[in-house]
């Protein structure tokens, strides 16, 4: 069962300050997409994009990454929802707020998901009908 919340009481920031590098190491490490990536290999990756965080009573509920040249595109990625938080707004917060900021609404998004198209076409994301490639690095080939 989710634990209620009140969503004005959410903050989304983007203040590396506020990350809490333990939540965010357990987040990704439940996902189906981040669970094979070393602790060294997250922490890396939190050093080289914009996190943002969603916090709830001073505890770190949600998250989503956005590596970007600035210019012209971004990759929105790592998007996770404390499960006790989900169904209540808390990623329409985050995702709203991310598409929403001066840096990223006038750039192209990109981002991949198996399950939350739905979320992410509401922001104005669009499926691309096999228009994208990927290369999956040599650690998951093996």
């Amino acid at each position: 069962m989710n634990e209620p919340l009140d969503l004005k009481d959410v903050t989304i920031s983007s203040d590396p300050s506020l990350l809490d590098t333990a939540a965010i190491l357990r987040f990704l490490h439940d996902s189906y997409w981040a669970n094979k990536r070393s602790r060294s290999k997250i922490l890396d990756s939190l050093k080289g994009s914009v996190c943002f965080g969603a916090y709830y009573n001073g505890r770190q509920i949600g998250f989503a990454r956005v590596v970007t040249d600035g210019a012209t595109v971004y990759w929105l990625c790592d998007v996770y929802v404390d499960p006790a938080y989900r169904a209540q707004g808390v990623g329409k917060k985050l995702i709203a707020t991310i598409t929403g900021h001066p840096d990223y609404r006038n750039l192209f998004g990109i981002l991949a998901t198996r399950d939350a198209h739905g979320l992410y076409e509401q922001f104005g994301f669009v499926r691309d009908h096999g228009k994208t490639l990927t290369r999956t690095p040599d650690f998951l080939r093996k």
